[in-house]
């Protein structure tokens, strides 16, 4: 090779890596907004403080209805469960919604996003606007680990579960996610590819996403505030998602109903994992819905709702 040649190869390397480093100087940050008063008056909704922070919530249904909170999963906030609140309401149940810490307009504090964390978010957040115990719990994704490890710890407060692809076993985190993990290369990702990476994994866990243009809408609007994808990648580093077994055998011990709801064709949490949680908790029941992804509650609340409904009304 001539000695021109070689000096412009070697010159090339050190190029390609600048410009590797500059990528995320050149990509506009989505995160623009900061969660305060001001936004939070705009906003207009309910908030409350907790001990780690502003929490957004909203309360609907009947002030006497039997109390049910439903928790949202990794990544997608309240509005997950925009579906499923009418039929919730108009069978009588008070019910209440809330984002998790670092999603949603929820405050995103700088803390460790630990199972910790959003349990003592719940726990605050139930005390703080007496609501009434038990409570049945509705997770979805993360959002059931999290109705799990709440059941595990106040078996008290807890009355039914219903779980909708709960996490706690293996999920299947996408490379970019495992990478997020590690200390200086996660940050540079998430900078760089960490938004485009964010709405794939949406697209990923509808089952027909061309069907539902408006739920990618609702996703990215708030991955305009500070702080949202910080929070994801502490809660990818300090919240086991494939890793809750304890928790579920724990919390299965007790006697109350489990319902289990599970999408056949889910890319997100699979549907093998189905018999990982009843194995663990063998009182739970499994409703398993064909030609159904990961997120029930939004694309198949049709075929959803009148069961949920059915199986939290029971013995009311």
């Amino acid at each position: 090779m001539a000695p021109a040649k070689i000096r412009k190869k070697k010159l090339l390397i050190p190029i390609t890596m600048v410009l590797i480093i500059a990528l995320p100087c050149f990509i506009p940050d989505r995160e623009t907004t900061a969660i305060d008063d001001q936004t939070r008056r705009q906003i207009g909704d309910s908030f409350i403080q907790l001990s780690d922070g502003y929490t957004h919530y909203r309360l609907e249904g009947p002030v006497a209805g039997p109390p049910v909170v439903l928790i949202h999963g990794f990544s997608t906030p309240l509005f997950n469960w925009d579906h499923t609140v009418p039929a919730l309401v108009r069978a009588g149940f008070r019910v209440l919604r809330y984002d998790l810490y670092g999603r949603g307009v929820s405050d995103r504090p700088r803390v460790n996003y630990t199972r910790d964390l959003f349990d003592r978010q719940l726990l605050e957040l139930l005390d703080a606007l007496n609501v009434g115990s038990p409570a049945d719990l509705v997770g979805l994704s993360m959002g059931g680990a999290v109705a799990v490890i709440f059941a595990a710890r106040h078996p008290e407060r807890v009355g039914k579960l219903a779980l909708f692809a709960p996490a706690g076993f293996p999920v299947n985190i996408p490379l970019t996610g495992k990478l997020v993990r590690l200390p200086v290369l996660g940050a540079y990702l998430l900078r760089a590819v960490g938004d485009r990476s964010l709405i794939d994994s949406v697209r990923k866990a509808l089952y027909a996403p061309d069907k539902f243009p408006e739920y990618i809408i609702k996703y990215t609007e708030q991955m305009t505030y500070h702080g949202y994808k910080r929070a994801l990648a502490s809660t990818l580093r300090h919240f086991d998602l494939s890793n809750q077994v304890a928790e579920f055998q724990k919390a299965g011990l007790h006697p109350r109903p489990v319902g289990l709801f599970w999408g056949r064709n889910d890319q997100i949490v699979p549907f093998e994992n189905s018999t990982r949680v009843v194995a663990a908790m063998p009182r739970a029941t499994l409703f398993a819905l064909p030609a159904a992804g990961h997120v029930l509650p939004y694309e198949n609340a049709a075929s959803v709702n009148p069961v949920l409904v059915e199986f939290l009304a029971a013995g009311k």
